[in-house]
């Protein structure tokens, strides 16, 4: 199984510790560092994916928490994939960190939270990608920088433990979910070019 970028040490802590406790540890202790292990390793898993259809793609897994012909939000629960990838080709323009709270991520409130923002150049004019964290999540990584050319589906970063990410919707789009779908980062088309 593949990992996220930058996940190894938080999938060999668990795992340093469950060899300790072996030698030392009590039965319980074991236990619980065994399932911080697997539990660290299916969070941080990063599967191949491949989009179904042409259009913009999702940019996380997770269900539909806005669907408005401009934005569209995506909740990550605790058992989706957490790596964000790019809906569209393009070029990052941007990308900026912003202080924020740390409501729950289901919250519409939420998109004041601490994020990160990446501008997206892309054919169709600039669309934004924001990485919100959760009120668990406090560390959003982001693999992406200014200049750099990215194609549809590409990892962008991650957001560890809960979160959300909102994208921009371009004009001449219009959304192809609606509210409380389920959809997959690189695979699910969520808008697609009007005809």
């Amino acid at each position: 199984m593949k990992l996220a970028k930058g996940s190894t040490p938080w999938v060999s802590a668990p795992l340093i510790a469950s060899a300790i406790l072996v030698a030392v540890g009590p039965w319980y202790g074991l236990a619980i560092a065994i399932l911080g292990s697997i539990f660290m390793i299916f969070f941080h898993r990063d599967p191949e994916r491949t989009p179904l259809g042409e259009g913009l793609i999702s940019p996380a897994d997770g269900r539909i928490l806005i669907a408005d012909p401009q934005r569209l939000a995506v909740f990550m629960g605790p058992t989706d994939v957490h790596v964000t990838r790019s809906p569209v080709d393009g070029v990052i323009k941007d990308v900026e960190y912003r202080k924020g709270s740390h409501l729950p991520a289901f919250l519409i409130r939420s998109a004041r939270n601490q994020q990160n923002r990446i501008t997206l150049g892309t054919k169709d004019g600039e669309m934004d990608l924001y990485q919100i964290t959760g009120a668990m999540a406090r560390r959003i990584v982001t693999y992406v920088k200014p200049e750099d050319r990215v194609i549809r589906g590409e990892r962008l970063g991650m957001i560890r433990f809960g979160s959300r990410v909102d994208v921009t919707i371009p004009p001449g789009y219009h959304l192809a979910v609606k509210l409380g779908d389920k959809v997959k980062a690189g695979e699910t088309v969520i808008a697609v070019k009007d005809s």
